[in-house]
């Protein structure tokens, strides 16, 4: 009788490689250090009261939801349930109600979220690449504002109410980022009807900084402050705003050719006009740009750049506008789990959290991804075993390995 048997299949997948024990999510929740949770824990109390749902469990339940792009509770809680099996890699010792999750985002208080993303940017930025602040480009900090329209009048949005008289709610995110990381450093909520200039009072720059920003944020005692202590600024002149020419300096044909119209040397502010407005001696490039064919007068404290210069680092200011797209895109926010104050903001922190979280990776693997694709990416594999860095280092022969492995040899049969 003739052995019909199959031979024992041999795979070799390359696991020390391409496989891992913990799927992609637990890697990426690895970079969020458990002592930093629990001092931040102890200090708002956020596990009082509560026996089961601790605020990890909460944190991960709401990472989770960014990274897929959740809609509502329903889809966080299936999702979960569907990767029952793996919880245990993520620290999770079972799957919560819906109910537990919309009660603990209405009452766990939003600072914990507000403080674990600032603590997990003073711990990283310092490994980021370049990091130190050598260069000119590496001192530069970007600031602007966007707001994240509600439907609901939970918080109050900017603008006129509409005809049927239902206003909408807003959220307003004031935003100050690096321009070489292409992070947020520093990041505050409010409504989306608080003016842009309460953000000024929460800024800690240091000497040589240089600070760009738009004209929303007019306000002359901040400039006075700055000059003060050595922090170079660059904006663009309000329109209402009166000043008094000082000096006019010459402009070189070079610079002329580049768009440069004037260079002054003005005084910022009146006595007769009010007395508690401080008078400030800046300088106003006037720019005409080519690419736009628009007209800018740029004000700055720095006496020494040339005009070009000052041109050229109010143009990097795009970059934050590209933050808050590459935000509401990867992450959308045009529905939260929850309709108070409280559950809309702990959803904007793990938004920015899961941000910074694929940030670390980007750099990471050291290739040119986009950032939708990674994020795309990491989307469809969260629950997969397999490591984050490699993959995406080789995707196409990391998956071979994982899917498609080499079939086996299997030796010729004689029937008969």
């Amino acid at each position: 009788m003739v052995n019909l048997s199959l031979p024992q299949l041999n795979f070799t997948m390359h696991k020390n490689q391409y496989f891992t024990g913990q799927p992609i999510f637990n890697q990426l929740l690895s970079f969020i250090p458990k002592s930093i949770i629990s001092k931040l824990v102890v200090k708002h109390q956020s596990d009082r009261y509560y026996k089961r749902f601790f605020t990890y469990d909460h944190l991960v339940s709401m990472l989770y939801c960014c990274f897929h792009q959740c809609q509502s509770i329903r889809e966080v809680i299936t999702g979960l349930q569907v990767s029952y099996s793996k919880l245990n890699h993520l620290g999770l010792e079972h799957v919560p109600r819906r109910s537990t999750l919309a009660e603990a985002n209405s009452k766990r208080t939003e600072a914990f979220f507000e403080d674990l993303f600032h603590a997990l940017v003073k711990k990283y930025y310092p490994f980021l690449p370049d990091s130190r602040k050598c260069k000119m480009e590496d001192r530069i900090l970007l600031m602007d504002s966007t707001t994240v329209k509600l439907f609901s009048d939970v918080m109050k949005g900017a603008g006129t109410k509409p005809v049927n008289g239902k206003a909408k709610g807003g959220m307003k995110a004031h935003v100050l980022m690096s321009g070489k990381h292409d992070i947020p450093q520093f990041v505050k909520l409010t409504h989306g009807v608080r003016n842009d200039k309460v953000f000024l009072k929460h800024l800690d720059l240091k000497a040589g900084d240089i600070i760009v920003f738009d004209m929303g944020y007019v306000n002359y005692h901040q400039y006075q402050r700055w000059t003060k202590d050595k922090v170079n600024f660059v904006t663009r002149l309000h329109p209402r705003a009166i000043m008094n020419v000082v000096k006019i300096n010459p402009v070189s044909l070079k610079h002329k050719a580049q768009g440069v119209i004037s260079d002054r040397i003005v005084e910022l502010g009146t006595m007769a006009n009010n007395p508690k407005i401080p008078i400030i001696k800046a300088r106003l490039v006037r720019y005409y740009d080519q690419e736009s064919g628009k007209d800018f007068t740029f004000l700055t404290n720095n006496m020494q750049w040339v005009p070009t210069t000052i041109a050229s680092l109010y143009k990097q200011r795009w970059q934050v506008e590209l933050l808050f797209k590459r935000i509401k895109q990867a992450y959308p926010l045009k529905y939260f789990l929850g309709e108070s104050e409280n559950a809309i903001k702990i959803q904007m922190w793990c938004a920015l959290i899961a941000d910074l979280l694929m940030k670390l990776v980007k750099d990471k693997v050291q290739r040119k991804w986009s950032f939708s694709n990674i994020v795309s990416m990491i989307r469809l594999h969260l629950m997969t075993y397999i490591d984050v860095i490699q993959f995406l280092r080789n995707p196409d022969k990391a998956l071979f390995h994982y899917t498609d492995p080499s079939p086996p040899n299997y030796p010729q049969k004689v029937l008969f």
